[in-house]
């Protein structure tokens, strides 16, 4: 046979060692001859295609795969004509992750279309290994039905997890698909407050305009690069000083483009990573013990009414209290 056929088996649950609800059933076939010297992740995929590459791969992981009777986890194993394939289905992290959960989340405007939400710091928006519960995403979607029929439950861009402030969330695929293309245009105004080290010297206004990759020297970050060595995107912030004193300096920070840590990478890249910012060069002060950056106003043309939305968003507590300790003031 060249098809998985369905056989609920209890049983392997017990010889798993995971609990019964956790395997709902096994699937068995034998590897046809257009699957003959495939990878295992590959042949799998082509034998129940309703299921993603990334999930079978999963499973394979978590030892949920026999070939022949012996449990397979190389994705790279190649199988042969003829060898008798079982899969136990059973939900991984990343498939449980898509759940509703009755998180507190504030939403300062809505309408029919879209949402406008104010994300804490601590929330990490999109489910990802580490933090496959508990995001900005799973609250949403116990929030509103609507969500769970709309790709990401409507994010359509994002805030690091220590990162406060304004966030623009589709209710529906049409308006989505509409807030991509403004953002992509660049016709949607976001602006930052960011609290950095150092005192603040020179002109009180500077637009850094450097490409932003990946650290050549570190994967896990980002940096400033040189387009003729490396890969990158051309990225530009404009900065604005608010106030300032021997520590550091309040910032307002407006993005032109929107890569990966793009207002942390150039305050880093000027001599000014954020307070608490420990990737970047900073490190808690002030009573800060996240990275000091807070989205304070986004502005666009609602993509459904053709309406002007601007909303702000005041400083979160612990930024406010470290304003108020380096009597760092501004309006």
């Amino acid at each position: 046979m060249n098809q998985f056929s369905l056989e609920s088996d209890s049983s392997l649950s017990e010889e798993s060692g995971a609990p019964e609800e956790e395997i709902l059933e096994s699937r068995q076939a034998r590897v046809g001859i257009e699957q003959h010297g495939q990878r295992l992740d590959l042949a799998l995929c082509a034998l129940v295609p309703e299921f993603s590459r990334s999930y079978l791969q999963q499973l394979l992981a978590l030892g949920a795969v026999q070939v022949n009777q012996r449990v397979a986890e190389k994705a790279s194993l190649k199988v042969k004509a003829g060898d008798a394939l079982v899969v136990e289905m059973r939900p991984t992290l990343q498939s449980q992750a898509f759940k509703p959960e009755a998180l507190p989340i504030d939403v300062v405007y809505e309408d029919e279309h879209l949402l406008i939400v104010n994300k804490a710091p601590g929330m990490v928006v999109h489910p990802a290994p580490g933090n496959w519960s508990g995001t900005l995403l799973n609250a949403l979607l116990a929030r509103d039905p609507r969500a769970a029929h709309v790709p990401r439950a409507g994010i359509v861009h994002r805030l690091d997890k220590d990162t406060s402030g304004l966030m623009v969330v589709a209710r529906d695929r049409a308006t989505m698909d509409a807030l991509v293309a403004l953002i992509a245009a660049r016709d949607v105004s976001r602006k930052y407050l960011a609290l950095a080290h150092k005192p603040w010297l020179g002109a009180k206004t500077c637009s850094v305009n450097r490409p932003i990759g990946r650290d050549p020297r570190n994967r896990l970050k980002m940096a400033v690069v040189d387009l003729g060595l490396h890969a990158g995107k051309t990225a530009q912030t404009d900065f604005a000083l608010l106030a300032g004193c021997d520590e550091g300096a309040l910032v307002q920070c407006t993005l032109h483009t929107g890569r990966t840590h793009q207002i942390r990478v150039h305050m880093a890249s000027i001599g000014h990573p954020l307070v608490a910012d420990s990737v970047y060069g900073g490190h808690p002060a002030a009573g800060m013990q996240r990275q000091a950056l807070h989205a304070f106003r986004l502005a666009f043309v609602h993509p459904m009414t053709g309406k002007s939305l601007e909303f702000h968003a005041p400083l979160p507590a612990d930024m406010q209290a470290a304003c108020e300790f380096w009597r760092l003031s501004y309006n």
